[in-house]
């Protein structure tokens, strides 16, 4: 019996065991700055090699005519043969051989696609289109859209229950779950949720519910797949990014990641769900997929340029395997190199490990990290405000020098985040020395002097 059979049969109640990981097993990435999916084995958690479908940054600041741009969102078919990786900046959804890694063809669609997935049939592929207002249908066999589906603005995830011939959706910019009758292709009921931005939904093993994250308030919201009501809303904590099932021996249990605190929570699906553990990870988590057995939760640090593996039934870190820069959509793949070593058109890691530097509050609840990256003969400077007051110029300086390296203006939540590139690397790696005791960067509001004792934020000594 295929895996994804077994799957399915486990989560109606059968009895049969799923398989461990094994090395026709695959875990992908999809890595945003690198621009490409970084393919782990898990059965040795070692990284294979990388498919490239474009050039890292700062290419893409030039005119592109070919190869793509902000690699995001992942995919898979039903039979595990083909790997879709949605690209945000070249509006694209790449389909790929997950036996030979080949890119088999390519579909164009409308302004800033998020993330996609195959119908339960395997004859189709959605893909949201999180720019605009609507999923894009997409033929597998001709790369090309056959059909779109109106939505509130942002849509953000689309996943579809394997019984009820239903599709759920999110949303990045409206709070609300749209349910989707597949066949008709219809919204049928929309959902109002706690908040409007959520990049991510999961449904549990039971498919009995759908949980979802909502990132900028740090919550996640259930939804019972039977009543299409929700079920119940709870904390989480700050920037709760993607989340996991795994069946364990102590029962299903949700891994979600918290990208600002750098872990990942641990929780029961009772009905009032009950935090177990959390467990420490390299910086940013994103993405998080669990092997098909539950023995193994997958989980992509978006600063960290890594994967860790967490073993579920001590909740610890086991592996840590290097990937491309900035991965963030995370997904495993059972049986998806079925013979052969599978590392047919894959390049090696060409990226370096990025430096991370926390950023700490000088005064009120201001938060931030900055994250530094050799990008070949520049470098590239990621800064990340939260909670800083609305509508507001900060400035971002290195101490001892007089003009800011970046400027940003923050949104009416009080974040701002955007990258800088520049010969930049060489001064932050100073900044992150032991040795460094004057060195700081500073987050100075307004016109303010680049002091330590007008800054908001400045990064630990």
């Amino acid at each position: 019996m295929k895996r994804r059979s077994l799957a399915l049969a486990l989560a109606f109640g059968s009895s049969v065991a799923l398989a461990a990981p094994s090395p026709t097993d695959r875990v992908y990435t999809a890595d945003q700055n690198s621009n490409t999916v970084s393919v782990i084995d898990p059965s040795s958690n070692t990284l294979l090699g990388q498919i490239r479908l474009g050039n890292a940054r700062p290419d893409v600041l030039s005119p592109l005519y070919k190869g793509e741009i902000n690699v995001h969102g992942l995919g898979f078919s039903p039979d595990h043969k083909t790997l879709i990786a949605i690209s945000n900046g070249s509006n694209s959804v790449t389909f790929i051989d997950t036996a030979t890694n080949r890119v088999k063809g390519i579909a164009y669609i409308g302004r800033s696609p998020h993330e996609g997935f195959f119908t339960p049939d395997g004859k189709e592929v959605w893909a949201v289109v999180r720019g605009e207002s609507h999923i894009s249908v997409i033929d597998p066999n001709t790369f090309k859209e056959v059909a779109r589906i109106e939505t509130a603005p942002g849509p953000g995830m689309v996943l579809f229950h394997p019984t009820r011939n239903l599709a759920f959706v999110v949303h990045s910019f409206t709070p609300e779950v749209h349910v989707i009758d597949v066949a008709a292709r219809q919204v049928i009921k929309r959902i109002p949720v706690a908040s409007p931005f959520s990049p991510f939904l999961q449904f549990t093993p039971d498919y009995k519910e759908v949980w979802m994250t909502h990132k900028d308030v740090g919550k996640v919201t259930r939804i019972d797949t039977e009543t299409l009501e929700v079920k119940g809303v709870f904390d989480t904590g700050f920037i709760t990014n993607h989340l996991g099932f795994a069946k364990t021996a102590r029962g299903t249990l949700a891994y979600v990641t918290i990208g600002g605190e750098n872990a990942v929570k641990v929780y029961t699906t009772d009905a009032a769900p009950k935090l177990l553990a959390t467990i420490p990870v390299g910086a940013l988590p994103h993405g998080i997929w669990p092997s098909d057995d539950g023995t193994r939760m997958y989980v992509g640090l978006e600063n960290g340029d890594a994967v860790e593996a967490i073993d579920t039934a001590t909740d610890r870190v086991i592996a840590r395997i290097p990937v491309g820069q900035a991965p963030q959509a995370l997904v495993y793949v059972s049986n998806a190199v079925p013979s052969g070593t599978g590392t047919a058109n894959l390049v090696p890691r060409a990226n370096g490990e990025p430096i991370n530097i926390p950023l700490k509050a000088a005064k009120g609840e201001a938060r931030g990290f900055v994250v530094a990256r050799n990008l070949g003969l520049v470098d590239a400077l990621e800064v990340f405000l939260f909670k800083l007051k609305p509508q507001t110029v900060y400035h971002v300086y290195v101490s001892g020098h007089r003009a800011p390296i970046a400027s940003f203006k923050t949104n009416p939540a009080g974040a701002a985040n955007g990258t800088v590139i520049g010969p930049l690397r060489e001064a932050v790696a100073t900044l992150s020395s032991k040795t460094a005791s004057a060195a700081r960067i500073l987050v100075v509001e307004g016109e303010g002097p680049p002091a330590e004792s007008s800054a908001v934020l400045t990064s630990t000594p």
